[in-house]
């Protein structure tokens, strides 16, 4: 059966697999679907269309799925997607997104979210990102692949991190973060790559090497952008295994919208 304190209001049309666990004085509205395994704590109010996943552990005192705090929005069927295997900390804000944007705000797996985060309207979190305490997304940023935020930092609506960037503690950030880098400050600025968590997670030394090619290409030659990017496509031919980071570092050059960190 599933596990709901007594004191629980679960609405009848949620969908709640049989082994979820909810806490006491948690609010579940009707549309909410919540899968196997999965820890509701204490004090949360899950509503909107939201759905949840496997395997996450959710602590007391979380607001999920409510609103956007958006004057535009009128009460549309916008949606809040959570997937599997995440810990999301206390006092946690994840909202619905918006129409005319997609809709949807989604958080992918095995992310591990602390107390105070807000994740605004039709941002995506990929996989395997860290966010410390107070992070702050406004709408529609995107956070790619094994991203890791410092507490008390505030990232600008539109804005993407690149796949295993870092944000230092209580950076300002209002321009996309190319994949790799490590930025802090207010205002932001690049002070390297993130060679440790490349390392931590089994970069050989040939593709850090690469990595660490592409960062002297775009911070320390003085070249334009045009230029670090033909520089960066090059490296390919000495460093072949590394022809999956290099294009992914092209791609987020020549789709980045709101300008790079420099």
């Amino acid at each position: 059966m599933t596990q709901i304190h007594a004191t629980a209001l679960v609405d009848p049309g949620a969908e709640l697999d049989s082994s979820v666990t909810v806490g006491p004085y948690t609010l579940i509205g009707p549309h909410v679907k919540v899968g196997a395994g999965t820890t509701i704590g204490a004090h949360c109010v899950v509503e909107g269309r939201t759905t949840i996943g496997r395997d996450n552990r959710i602590f007391q005192f979380n607001s999920i799925g409510a609103i956007p705090q958006d004057k535009k929005y009128a009460g549309e069927p916008t949606e809040l997607i959570i997937g599997d295997r995440n810990t999301i900390r206390e006092f946690c804000t994840f909202n619905l997104g918006v129409p005319g944007a997609g809709g949807v705000t989604r958080v992918g797996n095995d992310n591990w979210i602390m107390a105070y985060t807000h994740i605004a309207h039709d941002c995506i979190v990929d996989n395997h990102t860290t966010l410390a305490n107070n992070t702050t997304l406004a709408g529609h940023v995107h956070l790619a692949d094994w991203v890791t935020v410092g507490g008390l930092t505030g990232i600008h609506q539109f804005v993407s991190v690149g796949a295993h960037a870092m944000v230092g503690f209580a950076s300002a950030v209002s321009q996309d973060v190319p994949p790799f880098m490590l930025v802090d400050g207010n205002p932001l600025a690049v002070r390297g790559f993130n060679v440790v968590g490349l390392r931590r997670r089994g970069f050989t030394p040939e593709r850090v090497a690469a990595v660490k090619q592409m960062h002297k290409l775009l911070y320390r030659q003085g070249l334009t952008l045009e230029q670090a990017r033909g520089g960066i496509e090059a490296l390919t031919q000495d460093i072949p295994e590394a022809a999956a980071d290099v294009d992914m570092m092209t791609r987020f050059l020549a789709s980045a919208t709101r300008g790079i960190a420099r």
